[in-house]
């Protein structure tokens, strides 16, 4: 099984972001006290970069726009900067968004949503995600 996963990098990616989802739920539960409401709220919040592709097109911004928006939220170097920024200061409230914004990422990962391509939507640095029906 090792072996085989080892070969399959996506795979073990996604492995590797099911642990970190663990890691941040149990810090944010664990170490910063976070509360279950406030972490229900803004667990999602991340997806509103989806809004570039959901958008009427008179409402759209330009097709670039999109991936970009997208990828802006949910790749983990913003939300750990937030969070060693906030550590320093000392502003309990920033950390725990951080650790959310990183739960939220990781489970995304862990399911096989990966960063977007600028060429299509289903098209991600993890699979080519499966068109419904």
């Amino acid at each position: 099984m090792l072996k085989s996963m080892l070969h399959r990098p996506a795979l073990l990616l996604r492995w590797e972001a099911l642990f970190l989802s663990i890691a941040a739920i149990t810090v944010y539960a664990f170490s910063l006290h976070g509360s279950w409401p406030l972490f229900l709220a803004l667990f999602l919040v991340p997806d509103l970069g989806l809004l570039g592709y959901v958008l009427p097109q008179s409402l759209r911004l330009p097709a670039a726009f999109a991936p970009s928006l997208y990828n802006a939220l949910h790749t983990y170097s913003v939300p750990v900067l937030l969070f060693l920024a906030s550590w320093h200061v000392h502003a309990l409230r920033a950390e725990q968004i951080a650790a959310i914004w990183i739960s939220h990422i990781a489970v995304d990962r862990a399911l096989g949503f990966g960063l977007k391509f600028p060429d299509s939507f289903r098209k991600t640095h993890l699979q080519v995600l499966e068109r419904e029906g």
